[in-house]
């Protein structure tokens, strides 16, 4: 990650797939809320996104391994270096790491959907767990940093163990919209950050950041709170556009089945009549 692109690849994973939950969970809510009471069953179009999802999160994380391991300067799967007695390249083992255990929540998510065997809840443990994983490392990734640096990934963990304990919250309270939207904010809000951190530290353009700065400090921290806010209304209005869509097709193909069944009918009162009238 030491440099933007390094940045910018992850961010825009958890920017899309933020997106995604914001749908997903939308669409979830105006099934759950538009069924009679006893009937739990998801349909299979559901399922079929779960098996998506599950193995895009594997796929991502194998690539992400495999891009942090063998890039040109990795440390192509070498941990220690016993000729130099010195760790190699720990920095990429530590992102390796992080991408495991989001690909092991993809498998989480996959096995949970095939088999009625595993526990309610087992795939957003797996999520927590993962941004914990996350959270953990970073924490310890940036020790001994310029204050500018140290303090702009900090704030990125806010975004990560909120969003940790936002999702374990979600294993005892199942289907909770709000719990599930504020989840996907946070994804927003932690794929935005990475942006962030990748334009501070690496600039595309313009002079650079003076890492020692309080003032770009205190900004930085400003700025944090200017994304949450975007990420905040970001999915309430794809909230509300994914609801009142669905709810408009749904309507009118409603519509078109009543309609339907009322040319079914006026065909077959026809039909009778000139049945009659052929007796008479």
């Amino acid at each position: 990650m030491a440099n933007f692109g390094g940045h910018a690849i992850p961010g825009s994973f958890f920017l899309l797939y933020g997106f995604w939950l914001t749908v997903k969970h939308i669409l979830h809510h105006y099934w759950r809320t538009n069924q009679p009471k006893g009937r739990p069953i998801m349909p299979p179009l559901f399922k079929r996104l779960a098996y998506i999802e599950g193995g895009f999160q594997i796929f991502a994380s194998f690539v992400g391994i495999m891009v942090e391991q063998f890039v040109v300067d990795g440390p192509h799967a070498h941990l220690y270096d016993s000729q130099n007695k010195s760790w190699v390249k720990l920095m990429n083992w530590q992102h390796s790491t992080m991408y495991l255990f989001f690909g092991i929540s993809g498998i989480a998510l996959v096995i949970s959907t095939a088999s009625k065997l595993v526990p309610a809840g087992i795939e957003r443990l797996a999520v927590s767990l993962a941004l914990f994983v996350e959270g953990f490392l970073f924490y310890y990734h940036v020790h001994s940093r310029p204050p500018l640096d140290a303090h702009i990934h900090s704030l990125l963990l806010v975004a990560v163990f909120s969003g940790s304990a936002c999702t374990m919250l979600e294993v005892f309270m199942r289907n909770h919209i709000i719990l599930e939207q504020l989840r996907a904010c946070l994804f927003i809000l932690q794929g935005s950050w990475f942006y962030q951190i990748g334009f501070v530290l690496y600039p595309l353009s313009g002079p650079e950041w003076d890492l020692n700065l309080h003032n770009n400090i205190m900004f930085v921290t400003m700025c944090f709170c200017w994304h949450l806010a975007v990420a905040l209304l970001f999915v309430t209005c794809t909230s509300a556009a994914v609801w009142f869509s669905v709810k408009r097709f749904s309507r009118q193909g409603r519509d078109i089945e009543i309609g339907m069944r009322k040319t079914s009918s006026n065909s077959s009162s026809q039909k009778a009549l000139l049945e009659e009238s052929e007796e008479e």
